[in-house]
């Protein structure tokens, strides 16, 4: 199985609103975020917590998240922080290398130092 994305590559973390087990946490759905690394393919895990054989195996990525782009600017970090979290090629989507944040800090938030 061929990774679909490489290090550098954006993407965004598909908003689904599934039921029971997923890997993917909620408060990355909808989010934008850079690949780090491909892990290889590996059982699904979501097939897995309800007794399945977890085939055919999935694509596992990390994946860094700009906070501002997770909590849209409200919250305390530091301005360059991030969070890298693992999330499986089946909830990922491809962006576009030029494709600007979405998120920006609100006005007149206070920066932790």
């Amino acid at each position: 199985m061929s990774a679909r994305f490489k290090s550098g590559d954006r993407v965004l973390v598909r908003n689904d609103d599934r039921q029971g087990h997923v890997r993917t946490p909620s408060y990355l759905k909808g989010r934008r975020g850079t690949v780090l690394k491909d892990f290889g393919a590996w059982p699904n895990p979501e097939s897995l917590a309800y007794g399945g054989d977890g085939l055919p195996p999935k694509v596992n990525y990390w994946v860094r998240f700009d906070m501002d782009e997770v909590w849209r600017g409200d919250g305390d970090y530091a301005h360059r922080d991030s969070v890298v979290a693992e999330i499986y090629e089946h909830w990922l989507e491809p962006l576009g290398p030029s494709e600007p944040p979405r998120a920006k800090r609100r006005p007149g938030r206070r920066r932790a130092a």
